[in-house]
């Protein structure tokens, strides 16, 4: 079954969507509305199998905001690997960082995106 076209794998995106977490919440009010040099980001953005928590396209970059249930996460690691064969670089940021350092964030993500640009 292709997952592209699962009315429920749509569901669960726009679910991921509504209850964002409150890190999601603070990284996406810095990645939307092309505030990072003109780059559109996506939430919840479908790649194979995968929902990536923002992504743009255009340089191929996932930005993931991980809370303590990522830490030494076999599903995670696959999902990278996964990730990596599709040229997609992934950007991982503990939602503590994102909640008490959103400018330390910010910084490294204009870093990452300035060399890929």
């Amino acid at each position: 079954m292709n997952l592209y076209n699962n009315k429920n794998f749509k569901e669960r995106r726009r679910a991921l969507r509504r209850l964002q977490t409150d890190a999601e919440k603070k990284l996406w009010s810095i990645l939307r509305n092309k505030r990072i040099r003109d780059l559109k980001f996506f939430r919840q953005y479908s790649v194979g199998n995968y929902i990536l928590d923002f992504y743009c396209p255009k340089i191929r970059l996932a930005i993931e905001a991980d809370g303590g249930q990522h830490v030494e996460n076999d599903y995670d690691e696959k999902r990278t690997a996964y990730l990596k064969k599709q040229n997609i670089f992934v950007l991982r940021f503990w939602n503590n960082d994102i909640l008490n350092n959103l400018d330390g964030v910010y910084a490294k993500i204009l870093s990452v995106v300035g060399s890929m640009t």
